[in-house]
């Protein structure tokens, strides 16, 4: 619920009070009606006219009605200064979140529930690494973080009342340090990466445990869903013979199978660029859909940043996008020559390195310069409400000592993002780029967790390349499994050199597009390295709706493949049930019948009100829990805490299984595979079916009911109808264009030709506010939920502030 002014809270309040009754109803009013004025203290001054240390000349901001502010300056140190300043007063505990985590130091917020998250952060040290990036930075780019610190910290001294969170905290802010900024990028790396490299730990489990070649099977690099930019789709190896591996000799098992859940959502994107000969207008157009965890507030935050550049030109750059809260400048968007997006690009940016200890002495271990002792590090997480809690990080050359390989021996992690050349603020350039050469060129040398970077000129050409550091690796090891750099002929020699980097301009024809995918193949895809890219289901449907898009593209057609919830990936498996349910199999079995009947009238979409598309992705679901299961058996005795990593490849291998049946690889307590998948069928009905309703309510949209909420919610419930946005069932799925799950999602949604901004469409899951008292608290939530196109850039003017110098002649340029 939100209070956007005084007579509404009033109303709140007073319902309040008539339930409580009495007395007690009369406190809560009072109470409540002092609680909203001292609430009201923290929004932010939207008109008039204040003063900034530091700025070298006036700065106007403009918002429209959705708070979405304009920044126009003179200068771009003065622009950023005051984009500081803005993000602190509508975002800062969200930029407190996001400084924290990666730096280990929730717990001194949140309390004792925090601390396991801490100890997982604290074994990278990364505020440590973070200041020796900031100390590396060039100095333009270490003057871009200066005066964003600067803007930061005057606007939350600003308020005249603290942000609402630490009210309910008991806390008070910390003032913002110019390395805060650097960590906040780290978060990003922790969102997006594997930073222990867990999918190669259990690998190397299951490259122990079993045969070789059923280990390929279950780890195929690519399957008939793939959708490269350049190479071909990959076959799957072939499923193992009875000489390998033979089920049926082995006993039924007497215990339910482990049920292993499907792969989590991929944490990466939709982007694509459509060539100017394509579209409507001759300039080249781009869409991206950024998928993260959704929250209150949204992760990005609007803005148009206008300034001049440096002489002699002094041409004026004019950028709109969004804005990571608590770093300065544009992440993705549009300048007017060239519009960018992003995906994560599943590369391998982490090794697992096999640490060999001195017989002689424990805490020394052999490098390529002799024996050298471990660096201890004694790591204290101050806790809210609680004493400290002490840890020791055992550090090694390569990294921190994480756990121990499937032979025993002590396992270290060297993680891109915990090294310090892997950062800097490069990715600022891009909002001066002018074609799309030059905004590869820029993306190239950008030190962000590593991305698909996809650029549309104004004048036709599209590009891609990774943004994004890649590691140049040495040696001869297998960076999917544990290896030992101790001779010094295995490793990472520094990074690939911008210039090297895979790339591709102008593809015949006219697009380019990624969706977390592999991109590439050959030499290329060894460069990247696979650290577990997505199936290429959701990229195919992407280019197969490109491909049959009617006439020239506009924007309007880039948001109807982003709402894509058809299910392509699927059919086969609908198509399949329908095979499997003869009128044989149905005889006698009046469940059955009803489960046929919704897969047979199931609309081929993952929409709100469909049964049979719940039914067919559970029987997908269940069946390759059920095979993985039995194929990762000996991994689990081999190594108990054994966790399957997504594998989502085995997609190809497991529909080779479905299609030609071996005998060898059944399931034991079965017949044949027919007996084996009806008695699949029979799970899913068992497992949903309803008393009282059988299956007519188990819609997906019961399934997937989308909760976007504050984190002080999930802690606290009785907040979540002032702090959360409404609950919705929401159409999508993960193998298709419109990604959506229960907290998952697009985080935005772009469409737009540099050039043509105006006629450019964005929406937001939420809106410019953190605090809900604001009206922009949520305001743009329900057009982003409904998929109703808004515009790209901020509307007509409603509110206008004016920044001012405290003192005069200071002199900010870059």
């Amino acid at each position: 619920m939100r209070l956007p002014n005084r007579r509404s809270a009033v109303r709140v309040l007073k319902r309040a009070a008539w339930w409580g009754g009495g007395i007690i109803g009369v406190i809560l009013l009072i109470a409540g009606g002092a609680i909203y004025g001292l609430l009201h203290g923290s929004l932010p001054q939207l008109d008039g006219k204040t003063h900034l240390v530091g700025l070298s000349a006036p700065v106007t901001v403009t918002r429209d009605k959705h708070g979405v502010p304009t920044i126009t300056a003179k200068s771009a140190l003065d622009a950023v200064q005051v984009l500081g300043y803005l993000h602190a007063q509508d975002r800062f505990f969200q930029m407190d979140l996001l400084r924290r985590a990666p730096a280990g130091e929730v717990a001194a917020l949140a309390g004792p529930a925090a601390v396991e998250h801490d100890r997982s952060r604290r074994l990278f040290r990364m505020r440590a690494v973070a200041e020796q990036v900031l100390r590396n930075l060039p100095d333009k780019q270490r003057a871009l973080i200066e005066a964003y610190t600067l803007g930061v910290n005057q606007g939350l001294a600003a308020l005249t009342v603290r942000p609402f969170e630490y009210l309910l905290l008991r806390q008070e802010p910390a003032r913002w340090r110019p390395e805060d900024s650097i960590l906040v990028i780290f978060a990003m790396y922790f969102d997006l990466q594997d930073e222990t490299d867990a999918r190669e730990q259990a690998l190397a489990v299951m490259h122990a445990a079993l045969p070789p070649a059923l280990y390929r099977f279950l780890t195929p690099a690519g399957t008939a869903w793939d959708a490269p930019m350049k190479g071909k789709p990959l076959a799957p190896p072939p499923i193992p013979g009875p000489d390998i591996i033979d089920l049926s000799k082995q006993p039924p098992r007497k215990t339910a199978a482990v049920r292993i859940p499907p792969p989590a959502p991929v944490a990466g994107s939709n982007n694509w660029a459509v060539a100017g000969e394509r579209t409507a207008t001759g300039a080249a157009l781009l869409a991206s859909d950024m998928h993260l965890h959704l929250g209150v507030p949204p992760i990005w935050y609007r803005a148009q940043l206008v300034f001049p550049g440096s002489a002699p030109s002094h041409e004026v750059f004019d950028t709109t996008g969004v804005t990571l809260p608590g770093a300065p400048g544009i992440v993705a968007g549009s300048n007017g020559h060239v519009a960018w997006g992003f995906t994560v690009a599943y590369g391998d940016w982490a090794d697992l390195v096999t640490v060999e200890p001195d017989p002689k002495d424990p805490d020394r271990y052999l490098t390529p310069e002799g024996y050298k002792p471990f660096e201890d590090h004694r790591e204290t997480i101050k806790v809210n409400g609680a004493p400290d809690v002490t840890m020791n990080v055992r550090d090694t050359i390569w990294g921190p000592v994480i756990g121990k390989t499937p032979d025993g021996e002590p396992m270290a992690v060297h993680w891109a993002g915990a090294q310090p050349g892997a950062t800097n603020l490069e990715i600022w350039n891009l909002q001066s780029a002018h074609d799309v050469d030059g905004a590869l060129d820029i993306a190239e040398r950008t030190g962000i967790p590593a991305q698909n970077f996809v650029v549309a000129g104004a004048d036709g050409h599209i590009g891609w390349t990774i943004a994004g550091r890649i590691p140049k690796r040495i040696g001869s090891y297998d960076p999917s499994l544990p290896a030992s750099w101790a001779n010094g002929t295995n490793g990472w020699d520094g990074w690939i050199k911008p210039g090297d980097y895979p790339r591709i301009v102008d593809p015949d024809g006219g697009f380019v597009w990624t969706a977390n995918n592999r991109t590439v193949g050959g030499r290329a895809l060894k460069l990247l390295g696979n650290g577990g890219y997505a199936l290429g289901a959701r990229a195919q449907q992407i280019h197969a709706d490109l491909e049959s898009i009617n006439g020239k593209a506009t924007p309007a057609d880039m948001l109807a493949i982003q709402l894509d919830d058809r299910a392509r990936f699927l059919t086969r498996w609908h198509d399949l049930l329908l095979r499997l349910l003869t009128p044989e199999a149905l005889a006698g079995h009046e469940r059955r019948v009803a489960f046929r009947r919704y897969v047979a009238s199931w609309g081929g979409r993952a929409a709100t009100d469909s049964v049979g598309y719940r039914l067919v992705r559970a029987f997908h679901d269940y069946v390759r829990s059920e095979v993985l299961a039995l194929l990762t058996a000996p991994c689990r005795k081999a190594d108990p805490e054994f966790k399957l990593p997504a594998l989502r490849q085995f997609e190809g291998s497991l529909w080779e299984l479905v299609e030609q049946q071996p005998p060898n690889l059944l399931d034991p307590r079965y017949k044949s595979w027919n007996d084996y998948l009806l008695a699949a069928v029979d799970a899913v009905i068992g497992d949903l079916w309803q008393p009282d309703g059988g299956l007519e309510h188990r819609t997906w949209g019961q399934e997937n009911t989308v909760a976007v909420r504050h984190p002080l919610s999930r802690a606290v419930p009785l907040l979540s109808p002032w702090l959360d946005m409404p609950v919705l069932e929401l159409p999508g799925d993960d193998d298709m264009p419109r990604v959506q799950g229960t907290d998952f999602g697009a985080s935005e949604r772009m469409a737009v030709a540099p050039g043509d901004e105006v006629h450019g469409i964005f929406e937001l899951p939420g809106g410019e506010s953190g605090n809900p008292l604001s009206p922009f608290y949520g305001d743009q939530f329900m057009a982003w939920a409904t998929g109703k196109p808004t515009p790209f850039l901020p509307g007509p003017e409603k509110y206008r502030m004016v920044f001012e110098p405290a003192n005069a002649g200071s002199g900010n340029a870059l």
